[in-house]
């Protein structure tokens, strides 16, 4: 009797596991070898939507806060979402939004990522550009009295506000794309994507994908001595806003 009941619970035991088997999740979808892949030698032009096709749903609403021409939507089918284009040209300030708490789905954020770009030498090599409106109001404004962050300081700091700024105005689960560029600024190596993905980590994003572009133009000013390695590839940066009673741990597994 008593050999019996234990075949009875060993039964159980194995039902128990098979149904455990079934029950576990399996990917949908048709297998294709069409992927989208994290390195591209080609313009933010041509990676960009694949980006968009890849981490944001179609309908989504989405804030260009750093918009400038508009180069990245270039080649975007922008019927397929609701784009809110601002930029500092439009006095609307990237680290404090015109948008309400949890509002949209996804934002976007292209700021000066070179310190020379931040500089107030308009003959400073890195110092005109796309970015010569970032450079007088983010720098050289009545917001900082010339008491602000300098030089590398100055670049992640304003990574570091604009991210807690979307992290407000993006919802749960909402899709924050960054564009950044690691730099050697006063002689010293700065990996500027690390320090972004540690620092948005912190605030309760999870870096959920890397996409690296090589740069076209392969130009570069002539050097006495070299000791660094030369840029030539930028990133974009993917992450989610973790949902509250979740932590970034929960949201990789």
């Amino acid at each position: 009797m008593k050999k019996d009941k234990q075949l009875d619970l060993l039964d159980v035991a194995s039902e128990t596991e098979v149904g455990a088997k079934k029950k576990k999740r399996t990917q949908g979808g048709v297998a294709t070898s069409d992927v989208v892949m994290s390195a591209h030698f080609s313009g933010n032009a041509d990676v960009f939507p694949q980006i968009l096709a890849l981490h944001v749903p179609e309908g989504a609403k989405i804030a260009d806060t750093t918009y400038g021409s508009g180069v990245f939507w270039k080649k975007v089918d922008l019927s397929k979402y609701e784009l809110l284009a601002t930029d500092i040209a439009q006095g609307i300030d990237c680290r404090k939004l015109p948008y309400d708490s949890e509002s949209l789905d996804a934002a976007v954020l292209d700021p000066p990522y070179m310190e020379g770009l931040l500089r107030a030498s308009k003959e400073h090599k890195a110092g005109g550009g796309s970015h010569s409106a970032f450079r007088s109001y983010y720098s050289n404004g009545d917001e900082t009295h010339g008491e602000g962050p300098k030089y590398h300081a100055a670049v992640v700091d304003l990574y570091y506000r604009a991210g807690e700024e979307a992290h407000r105005v993006l919802k749960p689960k909402g899709v924050y794309i960054v564009k950044c560029q690691d730099e050697v600024s006063a002689n010293r190596q700065w990996l500027t994507h690390v320090e972004i993905i540690n620092h948005y980590e912190k605030i309760g994003f999870y870096a959920k994908d890397i996409f690296v572009t090589m740069r076209l133009n392969a130009s570069v000013s002539r050097l006495k001595k070299q000791v660094h390695a030369r840029k030539n590839h930028s990133y974009f940066l993917v992450f989610v806003k973790v949902p509250k009673g979740k932590t970034v741990l929960q949201m990789k597994s």
